[in-house]
């Protein structure tokens, strides 16, 4: 409870790769803290829950995000709340609509309970947001930072949700808030992931990874008493550093070599992988979130390790001798509902065209790898340009500084900025009014909630917005 000698965490998604991660950190910590894992009343058989019951500390919270009296009854007498839930992708995307009551309809349950709870200047929230706001990030601008341009891929609903519950913790008044944007993340089984959403990832895109280990411990080093004051009311990209930046080439390779797998590419073709509309980026601030609340001590050897030791022994075996069945359940993945092979067969247009430009981009693709380009991007760091110098403390921006930044958006400024948090009104380049944040716009890369997430405005916003034509159109 809030006053005690122990901190109470408010623990939220503690059944997901990253949570249930959190949860066995923190309860290694159970001399400083008393966790509370929200779980929804279903998951009461989940092995998550089976395997950490009667821990030391540990309450079990049976919730549900979307009632906000389930969320206000674990709010309550909490010091600290990790908001790690919700749904992700692959899972969030047939599902739009339960994606937005979920994401955004949580983090709002969040924010409006722990106001009603009387705990606005005394529960700290760290909410969870994503790398895939900024969207698809090739070369040549694949180097990012946090204040660079939300720009959300096409019909990625988890984006436009992540996006918006984002601006709802930035601008919710709590006197210690964080937006923590999460990269691809590392964990021993993820070669068990079989969806089609492995096709629409480019690979020549880029990652920079981090492991669910070191993404545990960031999310329970945050809890601690000596997190600086200065790491909260920000925005921070989470990644694993210089040696975590691979190309996705690349990172076939090394998860294929883990699984002792003599030919990574054996089980695909080239012209299967999308070439734009997705989304990753090696970052040129990720050691400002390190230097703030030390985490990383994994690596991808560490990750390669892992891999290997979690997939049975048999499967190995199999795939070593028959790389030629696994090419073709994966072109039958390819070919079903969603998969890239199955836009082609069925002429799907709009698909065709996010993923891969046109239909005639898509057939000038190389069929056989010995004709494919691996390349490899730039390792020097190039920014893009926010507008106003974005080394500055939002505390020290002047007038001008907030000014300058809404013209460089293609926009005005119709009310005087006063603090960094004080809604102020704009307009945006194709006319839409809108009041926000100064913190969220030149720090967080938010500018008008209606453009930013209809990307049918990319293209005009493109060509009034050089903050926005930085990034747009996309390109593979």
């Amino acid at each position: 409870m809030i006053g005690s000698t122990k901190k109470t965490i408010l623990l939220t998604g503690a059944t997901g790769n990253m949570g249930c991660a959190t949860l066995a950190e923190l309860l290694t910590r159970s001399d400083r803290f008393r966790v509370r894992a929200f779980v929804r009343p279903e998951e009461k058989n989940h092995p998550v829950v089976k395997r950490h019951s009667g821990a030391a500390g540990l309450e079990w919270v049976w919730g549900d995000l979307t009632r906000y009296e389930d969320v206000l009854a674990g709010v309550t007498g909490a010091d600290q709340v990790l908001h790690i839930g919700g749904l992700v992708s692959p899972q969030a995307d047939p599902f739009p609509e339960l994606t937005m009551k979920v994401n955004v309809g949580g983090a709002r349950n969040i924010v409006e309970a722990i106001k009603a709870a009387g705990q606005a200047d005394a529960t700290a929230l760290v909410y969870i947001g994503t790398v895939a706001q900024t969207g698809h990030r090739n070369a040549p601008v694949h180097w990012g930072r946090t204040g660079d341009p939300i720009k959300i891929s096409r019909y990625d609903h988890y984006a436009i949700s992540k996006t918006q519950a984002e601006a709802i913790v930035a601008q919710s008044g709590l006197r210690r808030w964080v937006s923590l944007r999460q990269t691809g993340i590392l964990y021993p089984t993820l070669w068990k992931t079989f969806d089609p959403i492995i096709f629409h990832n480019p690979f020549n895109g880029v990652f920079e990874w981090v492991t669910v280990g070191d993404s545990a411990r960031l999310a329970a080093n945050s809890c601690e008493d000596a997190v600086p004051d200065g790491f909260w009311r920000d925005f921070y990209n989470i990644g694993g550093g210089a040696a975590m930046r691979l190309v996705n080439h690349e990172f076939a390779r090394l998860t294929g070599e883990a699984l002792g797998v003599a030919d990574p590419f054996s089980s695909y073709r080239p012209n299967w992988s999308a070439t734009r509309n997705f989304h990753g980026q090696w970052y040129a601030d990720s050691d400002r979130l390190e230097a703030m609340v030390p985490f990383r001590r994994e690596t991808m050897d560490d990750f390669a390790r892992g891999v290997a030791a979690s997939m049975p022994g048999v499967i190995k075996l199999l795939a070593r001798l028959f790389p030629g069945a696994g090419r073709k359940r994966m072109e039958k993945l390819a070919r079903g509902p969603g998969g890239t092979l199955n836009w082609i067969a069925n002429d799907d247009r709009d698909h065709i065209n996010a993923y891969f430009g046109s239909r005639d981009a898509w057939e000038r693709l190389p069929t056989q790898w010995q004709d494919f380009t691996f390349r490899q991007p730039s390792r020097t760091v190039s920014l893009l340009d926010h507008g106003y110098d974005a080394a500055l403390p939002i505390e020290a921006c002047t007038t001008a500084d907030l000014n300058s930044a809404a013209a460089f958006r293609g926009g005005s400024c119709l009310g005087e900025p006063r603090e960094p948090d004080d809604l102020t009104p704009f307009r945006c380049a194709l006319g839409h009014d809108f009041a926000m944040t100064a913190r969220l716009y030149l720090k967080g890369g938010h500018w008008c909630p209606t453009c930013m997430i209809d990307h049918a405005t990319y293209d005009a916003n493109a060509g009034r917005n050089p903050f926005f034509a930085q990034v747009w159109p996309d390109n593979d």
